[in-house]
């Protein structure tokens, strides 16, 4: 191999790696996670990961550098966003692989799955017919400020801590559909076991609110 490949293989290579480096991180992890919903403050963000706002800055420095995320700044507050859509569609690949490989991974799913295996779970492709026949309601469980930037539309923002006192504004004769953030989001699981227990017909989502745009971008 001559020296020309060789200098330009490596002038690739670590640019690439330190995006691989940027992935690193469970928090960082987390915080693309959230951005996945959309831009995003400073302050949300480390309320949202339970970090305090000078850990959560240099880790989105770190983002930054890698060019995962951008920030553009809105009177005193800057709102983080994901760079481009081929970052939400890693993030996605490397859950699914993750699924796939680790053991570690399988067996915290499984358990998770095994304490709900009473849920009755439903497919998107499901829903989108069962919303044009106008037979179910659909919540999302979030907190108001990730429904803001996305949601799937038809649905209520119903936050899990203000399900029980919205109960009497929901129907008892039709489904119930909840939903959350995404794959490891528990809050639609515990909303369809609080709503089975007041007597609904409880149903979980198991997709979130950027698979209904994808989902819907494809048609």
């Amino acid at each position: 191999m001559n020296k020309e490949s060789r200098k330009f293989k490596k002038s690739i290579y670590m640019p690439l790696a330190r995006i691989g480096k940027s992935f690193a991180s469970p928090k960082r992890l987390e915080i693309l996670d959230l951005l996945m919903l959309g831009p995003t403050t400073v302050e949300d963000i480390a309320k949202g990961t339970e970090m305090s706002v000078a850990n959560t800055s240099q880790h989105l420095q770190t983002l930054l550098e890698s060019r995962l995320v951008e920030f553009e700044k809105k009177g005193i507050y800057s709102y983080y966003k994901l760079a481009d859509q081929a970052v939400a569609d890693i993030f996605l690949s490397l859950q699914i692989l993750g699924e796939k490989l680790n053991t570690e991974i399988q067996s915290l799913i499984k358990e998770v799955h095994s304490q709900n295996e009473a849920i009755e779970k439903i497919k998107m492709d499901q829903l989108i017919e069962r919303i044009k026949n106008e037979h179910v309601t659909l919540i999302d469980v979030m907190p108001k400020k990730y429904y803001e930037l996305q949601h799937i539309p038809g649905s209520s923002s119903i936050p899990l801590d203000e399900l029980e006192k919205n109960l009497p504004t929901l129907p008892l004769d039709k489904e119930v559909v909840a939903y959350c953030r995404g794959r490891y989001c528990l809050l639609s699981v515990q909303a369809v076991k609080i709503l089975k227990s007041h007597g609904y017909k409880a149903l979980l989502l198991e997709e979130s609110a950027s698979d209904w745009n994808s989902k819907t971008d494809e048609e």
